[in-house]
């Protein structure tokens, strides 16, 4: 049987699938607890990353190396950054990029990491599907398939929301997914990164995410216990 790791970086963004799983152990590593068991009938392992890239790459490299895991999902929260994009609804990736990296002195574009054949990390269409599935089964808000862009700031400035949308394409912002789709990469395990939008990553941001933070986190969990009845 498959075992699929499900990595969120905060415990709103897991309280609801948690508590539909039978946890069967935990294990410490890296001052991080994964929690072993089932949902269903798939086999799970389920981690708290912690807010960040770095936080979110050792997560997904200990679920690859430690516990096998056949594919990853990325659920949580994001700030609308693409035209037409409101709080509530739903981003699935069709890719992922860091933003925050930034070599241009040097001659690269801005979101392209030196000395790689690859900076855009694209998701796998087989969980991409069943994603979108699942939440235009379960949410009531638009679901699109987009482009999310990560890095280690909130983004609460309508300037930097433009630069995401016009300079790299975004959908929605955070600060997570592309460090996990960069690891999924280079291990050559597909990963998929669900993002329920909480603010609208400009100077009203910090008003709306607290708002709507919980409620957000709520339905991408939903989506992720849906979507596990189908891969």
């Amino acid at each position: 049987m498959k075992t699929i790791g499900i990595i969120g970086a905060m415990d709103e963004e897991l309280v609801l699938i948690k508590a539909d799983m039978n946890i069967e152990k935990t294990v410490e590593k890296a001052k991080t607890t994964f929690f072993v068991g089932t949902i269903g009938d798939k086999n799970v392992v389920v981690v708290r990353c912690g807010i960040g890239k770095v936080n979110a790459a050792m997560c997904t490299q200990i679920l690859i190396d430690d516990f096998s895991v056949d594919a990853v999902i990325n659920t949580g929260v994001a700030g609308a950054v693409a035209d037409g994009i409101t709080v509530g609804d739903v981003i699935i990736s069709k890719d992922a990029l860091q933003h925050d990296m930034d070599c241009s002195p040097l001659g690269d574009p801005a979101g392209v990491i030196p000395r790689m054949n690859e900076s855009i990390f694209k998701a796998a269409d087989s969980l991409i599907n069943v994603a979108k599935a699942a939440s235009e089964k379960v949410i009531s808000g638009k679901t699109a398939i987009g482009r999310v862009v990560s890095g280690d700031q909130f983004i609460a400035s309508s300037e930097t929301k433009v630069k995401l949308r016009d300079v790299f394409g975004g959908s929605c912002a955070e600060m997570e997914g592309a460090a996990i789709a960069h690891i999924c990469y280079m291990n050559a395990v597909p990963f998929v990164v669900i993002r329920n939008i909480s603010d609208s990553a400009d100077g009203n941001a910090d008003v709306s995410y607290a708002e709507f933070c919980v409620t957000a986190a709520d339905h991408s969990g939903r989506i992720v216990l849906e979507m596990l009845k189908n891969i």
